[in-house]
């Protein structure tokens, strides 16, 4: 079985060790904001952010590299993770990208992919062997490659959280949902050399000049899964034909210059749930809050990062 600590060796042995930065978007900027739910999420869900007028929330937009010095005009997963406030003093998180789905099989698949990705002479045959044993995402590469572009803003991207959770609402109906952070900007993106025009830190300089003129937008959106969709599979996507829900509105109206300052410790765990929302069987969305756990013990040297903010 596959450990948190060989994932944190594969992410280094691919982007290198940055001490206190973490193993995976390391680059990243974070946002004051504001959680505002619809009536059609508050049908959904008894959760306490589903029931509430509004939350405040903080948010961090990022790049996938592992290196904090790598260019926002590259070929990157982008990452829109979102903590939200409660009411009761209890905290919930959305963890998101720009992928809209898991192409490798497991964990042990991801970490052979980081390692087959790290450029130099070596990638031409470790991604073709990579390929031969995966090659589901041979076939998957054609669909993920445009998600990997170069966004416009970081405010044009669609984010996937890509696991299933289940909603239950206040009768004590249950349902599973996939969820989609929308932008109301729109979708855009760039070709290479447009982005390389723009220069290294285009992103993160676009959307500070963004949010200083006004809120950035995006709509929590639902995907509610069929009788035969497998919620404990984030590798399938779900059918288009699947009914979809706004279940509320998140805006960022602020870059966030308190938090991760000094012995703050800011933690974004998918699995971090509230009453009303539960997680689905998935192995890798369950292996996740392992690796989180033992990655911000490597860069803080603080342990139980679940009683962390």
């Amino acid at each position: 079985m596959t450990t948190p600590e060989e994932s944190i060796a594969a992410a280094h042995d691919r982007y290198g060790a940055h001490p206190g930065y973490r193993a995976l978007h390391a680059k990243g900027l974070l946002f004051k904001g504001t959680f505002r739910p619809t009536p059609d999420g508050a049908r959904l869900s008894r959760a306490g952010h589903l029931r509430a007028e509004s939350v405040p929330l903080t948010a961090r937009l990022s790049n996938g590299s592992g290196d904090p010095d790598d260019p926002d005009h590259g070929f990157d997963v982008r990452g829109l993770a979102v903590k939200l406030y409660l009411p009761d003093g209890s905290k919930t998180d959305i963890v998101a990208q720009t992928l809209p789905f898991f192409a490798v099989s497991g964990v042990a698949a991801f970490n052979e992919q980081l390692r087959a990705s790290k450029p130099g002479p070596e990638m031409a045959w470790r991604m073709p062997l990579f390929l031969a044993r995966n090659p589901r995402v041979a076939l998957a590469l054609p669909r993920l490659l445009p998600h990997l572009r170069p966004p416009a803003s970081y405010a044009t991207h669609r984010y996937h959280a890509l696991h299933a959770f289940k909603w239950i609402d206040p009768e004590g109906g249950e349902r599973y949902v996939r969820y989609v952070l929308a932008p109301e900007a729109g979708e855009a993106s760039l070709s290479p050399s447009e982005a390389r025009k723009r220069g290294r830190d285009y992103l993160r300089d676009e959307i500070l000049d963004r949010v200083a003129r006004t809120p950035v937008r995006f709509a929590l959106e639902l995907q509610v899964a069929g009788p035969s969709d497998d919620p404990d599979d984030p590798r399938t996507p779900w059918p288009g034909d699947r009914e979809r829900v706004v279940a509320g509105t998140i805006d960022l109206t602020e870059p966030d210059r308190e938090r991760e300052q000094g012995d703050d410790v800011l933690v974004f765990d998918p699995t971090r749930v509230v009453d009303g929302i539960e997680l689905s069987d998935d192995p890798i969305l369950r292996f996740r809050t392992r690796a989180y756990s033992a990655s911000v013990l490597e860069r803080t040297g603080v342990h139980r990062p679940e009683k962390l903010a």
